[in-house]
This record gives structure tokens, sequence and C-alpha cells, in this order.
């Protein structure tokens, strides 16, 4: 007879990468999980997976029997909720994730409230480098940043600006930029994450009609501006000095006067205002990385899942005004 962790393991092999991440997923160890399934095609009479050294890939039957018990699943999980006598009552368990840095600082808290409204509900907060496109058996996913080829529901939380900054004693012995080209002759410094280009910045005026700051005349002549059309983009590749794949190291080494870095503005607002960074180029303004609040489609969404959305939805619209 076929359980309900059976199930639970096919669906966990449909949606993870290997063998060992469906384990920890299930929360087993592989040699557990490897046996378990054994046992399963042993009581179907098929073949529900390939296995060599490095990988274990579904057969066309093991990826019928997974996609058919993950609707099982589904269809399991939302009777539960359906027969629950207080429909305002959430229970189960909702799973978020989130990248480190933000989900420390902003998303953990908030789910600390979201937890007191609904304490028959269990929480699990996923925090990674790269949660999308990492966590597909997530409830949902918190992303910073452009999101490209999801079939998932994409809701923009909040706008995230991107600020480039150096530290007060860096610009005051390499000097400060003051137009685009002046950054290729500074040290700067790379954060790698969402497989994305970050060597190359893309930025533009900031508003309309923005003029270029001057540069620093000779003694005695004039200082001029030049206005800049709000149409003009400029695209600069840079060469970094350092990378790291850890937002805050890297803020962290730009406090420390190891060059300029290109940071989100919720991590590098707080540092300006203490004055252990500053913003360089202020009146340009380089592509954003909005925080984006990814779910499953609309069609079978829990009310878990649902409460979430609200609750972020409104947490974040609250904290803008």
């Amino acid at each position: 007879m076929i359980q309900v962790e059976d199930m639970q393991l096919a669906a966990a092999l449909l949606r993870e990468p290997s063998l060992s991440a469906a384990a920890r997923a299930l929360d087993v160890t592989p040699p557990a999980l490897s046996m378990r399934l054994r046992k399963l095609e042993a009581t179907l009479g098929l073949s529900l997976a390939t296995r060599t050294s490095r990988r274990l890939a579904l057969t066309p039957e093991g990826e019928r029997f997974a996609r058919e018990a993950a609707a099982l699943l589904g269809q399991i999980e939302g009777l539960r909720e359906s027969m629950q006598r207080d429909d305002q009552r959430l229970t189960g368990t909702l799973r978020i994730a989130a990248p480190f840095g933000y989900g420390r600082q902003y998303i953990a808290p908030m789910l600390v409230r979201f937890a007191r409204l609904h304490p028959g509900l269990h929480m699990q907060l996923d925090l990674r480098e790269t949660p999308w496109p990492d966590r597909h058996d997530a409830d949902a996913v918190i992303h910073i940043g452009a999101v490209r080829d999801s079939s998932w529901v994409a809701r923009t939380l909040s706008d995230n600006e991107r600020w480039l900054c150096a530290s007060p004693d860096y610009l005051r012995l390499r000097g400060t930029p003051h137009l685009p080209r002046d950054v290729m002759a500074h040290d700067c410094i790379c954060i790698r994450e969402n497989d994305e280009d970050v060597t190359l910045w893309h930025l533009r005026p900031a508003t309309t009609g923005a003029s270029v700051r001057p540069r620093p005349a000779k003694t005695g002549a004039a200082l001029r501006t030049r206005p800049m059309k709000a149409t003009t983009r400029e695209t600069l590749r840079i060469s970094p000095a350092y990378v790291t794949n850890d937002g805050a190291v890297a803020r962290q080494w730009a406090e420390q006067g190891m060059g300029l870095v290109l940071r989100s503005q919720w991590d590098a607002a707080e540092s300006v205002a203490r004055g252990t960074l500053v913003r360089v180029l202020p009146d340009w303004q380089f592509d954003s990385a909005p925080v984006t609040l990814l779910v499953p489609s609309r069609k079978g969404r829990t009310a878990r899942v649902q409460a979430i959305v609200a609750f972020l939805v409104e947490s974040f619209g609250t904290a803008g005004k």
C-alpha cells in the first residue's frame, strides 16, 4: 500500500536536484531515503529513478508518479484546511525562503508578528544566498532583483535603489568620482549573486534635467556644469578589485576603505546615515533591485499562503508610509 510518506518522497525527488537535497528537505539521511525509494519501487513493481555516482534522475514512470503524488498531497492539505472548524485559525507549516541579510534584518521580524497572529502555524524561514530559483519547495520566496523565466506569481513589495558608496577615508585618499567614467580609475567591490553580470553597471541621470556635478576647478577658474539629457544612459564595465558573495562583507570592506561598492539602499542607508559610507554620484541612478514576493500560481493557493501574502503586502505598505 502506498503511504503518504511515499508520496512525499516522490514529490521531493521531483523538485530537488539530487537525492541528498531531497533527503535534507525531508529531514532524513540519504541512505534512509535511498532505502525508502527501493522499497517503493518494489511495491509498485516499477523503476522510478536511475542512479549514477553523481546524480539521480526520475524515469518517465517516476516523473508521472511524482507529479500525481504532489497533486494528491495538495488535495489532502486542502481537505484538511477545509475541515477546520475555525476558518480564521491557520495550521500546518508555512515555508518562506529569503536572502541572508535581508531575511535577517526585515523578514524575520515580520514573521514574528505573523506567527503571533496565527499561533497554530508552524513557521520555517530558509535563508539562502539565492532563494530564487533554489527553493521551489517553499510556499513563498522573497527575492531581491529582477525575476526571469518564472512561472510563479511575482508581486513587488518595495522599491530598492542601489547606491554607489565609499568610506570618507577612501574618498579623501583617492578622490571623489564626479562622472560615471571616473569610476573606472577606482578600486571596486563587487557582489556575486543571482547569476547576474555583476561587473556591468547601468546608470542614468536621477531626475529630468539633472546636471552632472562639476569637477573641482583650478584656482580662479569658474565652476561649470554640463546639462545632461534625462534619456542619457551609461554603461560601465567594471574590473573588480575585490569580489564576494556576501553583501554584508562587501559593505564592511567599503566601510574599511577598500573601494567603491554598489549596494542596495536597504543595506547602505544606515551606514550612510552614520557617516561610515558616503554616496558617490548621487545625481545618477543605478538599476534598481526591487524586493519581490514570489508565490505559486493563484490556483489552489492555500489559506496559509493567502494570509502571508496579504500580511507582507500590508506590512511593506505600512513601512513605506
